[in-house]
């Protein structure tokens, strides 16, 4: 029945971008054109079969003169999927990303999880997932990691707290896969892996983990998340904030060659 009701709103949503375009006198290629985006993309929002995302929303919204409709719609979008609309917005920008900066203090980055980490850390959820869920999630974290190995992939820059690798989630086996996996993504071109160490007296990164992302036309956004809930940062002043923290973690930072000698240290003493 959600689904069925997920799918209804869509169409409507849909629908509603159809008639505010119609109203203003374009096709689906000029909308495209000044949206910036494929006329495909426009097409399977107006039949349902794509979801409007709400960056796309609020520059249609804008376009079309809907004075903030359809970006209303959009967050009244049942959350019913395999991700919420926040996170799939996220994913989007990730796989389209040229740059990407990821600092996280409790656990190792999704894009560099093994399968049997990402495993574990999920089937720890509460509530928790079942087994049709689980696998879902897991394929989709995995599937993710396709922008590492792409023929041009963004540049990236991970900083992890040290305790993150200390934690032996999942088991002695898949803590040492999982650090194994960590050296070898270390040496991937375009890829800087630093740790931050437990003995700094100092952390910017105190106040939890986010991700920063340059879009391809150089915008620049933010990705925090919690306990129960996570969230964009488009506000050029909160982005500023946080890549100036980003920064000063880069700086406090154990450098690249330094951690991957941690990390050799590591799997010596397992």
């Amino acid at each position: 029945m959600n689904s069925k009701k997920n799918r209804s709103t869509m169409r409507l949503l849909g629908s509603q971008v159809k008639a505010a375009r119609t109203a203003a006198g374009l096709t689906q290629r000029q909308l495209a054109e000044r949206a910036m985006v494929d006329e495909e993309t426009i097409a399977s929002i107006e039949q349902g079969r794509r979801r409007l995302m709400t960056s796309l929303a609020k520059t249609l919204d804008l376009i079309l003169d809907t004075k903030g409709t359809l970006t209303a719609g959009v967050d009244n979008l049942p959350d019913i999927d395999q991700f919420p609309l926040f996170a799939e917005e996220y994913m989007l920008h990730e796989r389209q990303a040229i740059s990407l900066s990821w600092y996280d203090a409790l656990v190792v980055p999704g894009l560099l999880q093994t399968e049997e980490y990402a495993r574990a850390l999920l089937s720890s959820r509460l509530p928790a997932y079942d087994e049709d869920e689980l696998a879902t999630k897991l394929a989709g974290r995995i599937s993710r990691q396709e922008i590492l190995h792409r023929k041009v992939p963004p540049t990236m820059s991970f900083v992890v707290w040290e305790p993150a690798l200390l934690w032996p989630n999942g088991g002695r086996e898949t803590h040492i896969d999982q650090l194994r996996a960590l050296r070898e993504y270390s040496e991937l071109p375009g890829l800087s892996l630093q740790i931050h160490p437990l003995n700094r007296t100092s952390h910017a990164g105190a106040a939890g983990s986010f991700i920063l992302l340059e879009t391809p036309d150089h915008q620049h956004l933010a990705y925090t998340e919690s306990q129960r809930g996570s969230q964009w940062v488009s506000d050029p002043d909160e982005v500023s904030i946080l890549t100036r923290k980003y920064a000063m973690l880069r700086t406090q930072a154990l450098t690249i060659e330094e951690s991957r000698s941690l990390l050799d240290r590591l799997l010596g003493e397992q």
